[in-house]
């Protein structure tokens, strides 16, 4: 098994965003965020007894602490600080109106005693803990019903310590599903930024049923082999930014997300109005950025751009399967760079497993205007593999501009499908040959006009600026 990710790792990536200057050459898509928000009131945590030592338990100290602060949430709110140190704990509940802050060189480790982390009850659009019957363990920062939340710092650092979670999966000897490491439940107005996350149990950052939520500037790091150590997973929630983040795991980048089955069908709530940009990682077992599997609920106007994947298996993917019911639509994706990626552009209509025998087969997603434009890529083995369902054919799916450097003979594998493409290298699948202009671009999610040779070669150097 591969080791878990360190502080060696976390310098390179410092490293080459110190050499690089994709952070800067576009402005931001985030709506203003409130990171220089003043709090009236603060406090260390080493003023509850915390010891920064790596081996002292402080799950007590940081509950404390909130505690106190909360009486401060109808004042202004509160800032709570941890300095330099290494401040282990389990899992601890966040306030509303708090400002979470890691000074440099702090490090908040997750205790790798499973007993430090409760068990809680599975999240109603799932109907079950996500890998097992019953509950799942709650996630090392946790907040519910919370308004006005920011967690960052000085390029502070957050480690769950995922080693012994990801131990446990192998051998078959969970009882619950694992933590997240940062779960962020109903609330609204969520800024998370400028810290490192590091070698997650579970999803790394999960933000569910909320709206409002910022991501930006952060770099997630996992071994490539660990399991299921999702980046940044937006699930049911709308008004999402994910901005400027390196990330790179052993699954999925980001994975959009709206409920499993029967239950995300009941639950009803989809995730909109996502933006992702500037994403830079890699991932050698799944997508950079990913639509499902669980996507009952409905997902819809996601906007991605200006993304860079390397070293990786897929870029893009949507998954879904019969009994997920729910939709994906509107999804705009623009100026994708990609380097080393096995397969460009995914879609699979018969993916994952289902919560229960109570779903019903009957209940078909809908997968349609699909827009992926201004992409280039070298070192890729296939184009696309992009299935849909038989007698729910995946409509109005669009390519424009796109160039791929493909050693397989056979570029695309089209299956119950339907679309257009314009410029597109190699040669588009069958389903997928009729042009979008001018006949079809009233068909088509957004397609910008700008067809510039200048666009091309800029987008070129930077891609050999990697």
């Amino acid at each position: 098994m591969r080791r878990p990710s360190t502080l060696v790792d976390v310098f390179l990536v410092l490293a080459l965003f110190c050499c690089s200057s994709w952070k800067v050459w576009s402005s931001t898509l985030c709506k203003e965020t409130n990171l220089d928000k003043v709090r009236p009131h603060s406090v260390s945590i080493t003023e509850f007894g915390a010891v920064g030592d790596g081996i002292t338990l402080n799950t007590k100290a940081f509950q404390n602490a909130i505690f106190y602060l909360n009486s401060f949430s109808d004042k202004g709110g509160a800032k709570l600080f941890v300095p330099a140190g290494r401040w282990l704990t389990g899992s601890f509940d966040l306030i509303s109106h708090l400002t979470l802050w890691l000074d440099k060189d702090a490090i908040i480790l997750g205790s790798t005693n499973s007993e430090d982390w409760p068990v809680v009850d599975p999240l109603p659009s799932y109907g079950r803990g996500r890998e097992l019957p019953g509950g799942r363990h709650r996630s090392l920062i946790y907040g519910c019903n919370l308004t006005d939340v920011i967690i960052t710092g000085n390029e502070g650092i957050i480690d769950g310590q995922g080693s012994i979670w990801w131990s446990m999966f192998r051998n078959k000897t969970l009882d619950y599903t694992r933590p997240h490491l940062v779960e962020l439940m109903n609330s609204t107005r969520v800024l998370i930024s400028n810290l490192t996350f590091l070698n997650s149990p579970f999803w790394t950052i999960h933000p569910v049923y909320c709206s409002q939520v910022t991501v930006q500037n952060v770099t997630i790091l996992a071994p490539l082999d660990s399991p299921n150590t999702d980046g940044i997973d937006p699930d049911s929630s709308d008004d999402v930014c994910i901005e400027d983040c390196y990330i790179s795991t052993g699954d999925d980048l980001i994975a959009i997300k709206s409920g499993w089955d029967e239950y995300g069908i009941a639950f009803g709530r989809p995730s909109t109005n996502i933006v992702i940009h500037r994403l830079v990682g890699k991932t050698h077992t799944s997508a950079g950025i990913a639509i499902g599997s669980e996507m009952s609920g409905g997902v819809s106007d996601v906007r991605a751009e200006d993304i860079h994947f390397y070293d990786s298996y897929t870029a893009i993917r949507i998954k879904t399967s019969p009994g997920r019911g729910g939709y994906v639509r509107n999804i705009y994706v623009t100026n994708m760079t990609l380097a080393n990626v096995d397969i460009a552009i995914r879609f699979t209509g018969s993916y994952g497993d289902h919560p229960d025998d109570a779903y019903d087969p009957n209940a078909l997603p809908v997968i349609e205007k699909i827009t992926i434009e201004d992409v280039i890529g070298e070192n890729i083995t296939k184009a696309g593999l992009i299935e849909g369902i038989e007698g729910d054919n995946f409509v109005n799916i669009c390519l424009s501009n796109i160039t791929l450097n493909v050693s397989s003979n056979y570029p695309w594998n089209c299956s119950n499908i339907r679309g257009y493409s314009d410029m597109v290298f190699p040669e588009a699948c069958e389903p997928l040959k009729e042009r979008i202009f001018p006949d079809h671009c009233s068909d088509c999610y957004y397609l910008s006009n700008h067809r510039q040779s200048s666009n091309n070669q800029n987008r070129g150097a930077w891609f050999m600026s990697w």
